[in-house]
């Protein structure tokens, strides 16, 4: 959150002036300190994420007591290097350079200090983790046993962006299209419904964090994801710490009547206005009850499981790759190798259901030949559909336009040259002994 909406234009950091400290101030503003705490919690958690992942890996090749088939094994192996191929795949985009470990040692004082690859060199790794994962996933699981397992059409969408971050078209397309022709998943789900407890492991759901929580197990089994961006205020409203709140420039670019607005912005009430949230509930005053006059809609929980279990919905699955994101990959694919009326006809069908019940001059189709305009359609259609989800800072840094963006809105710190990339945390240099090098202009 921090390292992405946060950074990006889509999201203030929210709350209170300093909340947070110095280290998420440097994230919204720059530049990131390689002292910073937050980075290093980033590089730690990620690999350590990745040490899990290796060492399930070295179990299931080397434990004898095993009674599983050979089948089963590849499955669960496909699983965990898909989980492998996404953590890297944060880490590239986050630092750039890092090292590769993909091996556990039985004694942490042979283990050497792993130089950084370079992303070339990372990119062809996640390419092959997750083209493994492809090959041995199934389609689909039994929900009712096993939802939110991951599958083949998660790693198909995830490598479609991994394809897309290097600009390579045609296999994003074809990645894309093996999600879109499987059957699997589609646009029926309405999009106020897609970030409910309802809209959990839906058809548009490709690949989500699963969390849980009931009345005993109030967080143990949940996420902390909705109540970091929780609306701050007190009684009922006391939903968590406010941060990743929507931004000025964010909430101009929809066009007039967009119901996804409503559905991502949550506006507090003001004295001279009284607004709800999507289940009706009117809303604190902002300034004198509130911090924020808005805040993120999309991780607002049912109000009877926020009475009954916790203010902070840490039942809330995360949503980290859903299928009209694979729709737009698709489309920016097609267009970038010239089929813009394909291209076309996928965006014209994420707006097709984005206007699901408004009124009928709400989101048209778009009619569009030129491909520059249509580049600059997929960008506006990604940055409305996604708003909130993390895409926004990935995107303008891999479309090259990411010191103009975030410039125009008023982040004047953000140096492309610098701060594309995280800096590799001062802590991890020290303990490699300088043998991980430091980013440029950090």
């Amino acid at each position: 959150m921090n390292a992405t909406s946060i950074r990006s234009d889509d999201a203030d950091k929210g709350s209170t002036p300093a909340d947070g400290g110095a280290d998420v101030a440097q994230m919204e503003n720059f530049p990131v300190l390689p002292t910073n705490g937050r980075c290093n919690s980033l590089w730690t958690g990620y690999y350590g994420l990745i040490n899990k992942c290796n060492s399930a890996i070295a179990n299931i090749d080397t434990l004898k007591n095993i009674t599983a088939g050979e089948d089963v094994k590849l499955q669960t192996k496909a699983e965990v290097r898909f989980i492998r191929g996404y953590a890297y795949f944060m880490l590239v985009r986050l630092f750039g350079n890092v090292p590769i470990i993909d091996t556990i040692y039985a004694d942490v004082s042979t283990q050497p200090v792993v130089p950084q690859s370079t992303p070339a060199q990372i990119y062809a790794f996640i390419e092959n983790e997750l083209n493994y994962a492809i090959e041995y996933l199934p389609l689909e699981w039994d929900k009712s046993k096993f939802a939110g397992r991951v599958t083949k059409g998660a790693a198909y969408g995830m490598l479609a962006k991994v394809y897309l971050t290097q600009k390579k078209w045609a296999q994003a397309s074809a990645a894309a299209q093996a999600v879109m022709s499987s059957g699997i998943y589609d646009l029926s789900v309405l999009y106020s419904d897609i970030f409910s407890e309802q809209g959990e492991n839906s058809k548009e759901s490709v690949f989500e964090v699963q969390a849980t929580a009931d009345a005993t197990v109030r967080e143990a089994q949940g996420t902390q994801y909705s109540s970091l961006q929780g609306v701050r205020g007190s009684g009922i409203w006391n939903n968590g710490w406010g941060w990743n709140v929507p931004s000025d420039i964010l909430e101009a670019q929809y066009e007039a009547g967009d119901p996804r607005k409503a559905r991502t912005i949550l506006y507090s009430s003001t004295a001279t206005q009284q607004n709800t949230s999507m289940f009706g509930e009117v809303m604190p005053l902002y300034p004198s009850q509130v911090p924020n006059p808005k805040y993120n809609h999309k991780v607002l929980g049912n109000p009877t499981l926020r009475n009954s279990i916790s203010r902070g919905c840490w039942w809330m699955n995360i949503r980290i790759l859903r299928y009209a994101d694979v729709v737009l990959m698709y489309a920016e694919a097609q267009n970038e190798l010239g089929n813009t009326g394909a291209a076309l006809t996928a965006v014209n069908s994420v707006r097709a259901r984005a206007r699901r019940g408004a009124a009928a001059t709400v989101l048209p189709d778009l009619v569009i030949t030129d491909q520059g305009l249509m580049r600059e359609a997929v960008w506006k259609e990604r940055r409305i559909e996604l708003a909130m989800e993390h895409e926004r800072f990935f995107d303008i840094v891999r479309w090259g336009i990411s010191q103009q963006a975030l410039h125009a809105a008023g982040k004047t710190n953000f140096l492309a040259s610098r701060d594309v990339l995280l800096p590799i945390p001062q802590t991890q240099i020290d303990l490699s002994k300088q043998v991980l090098k430091q980013n440029p202009g950090y």
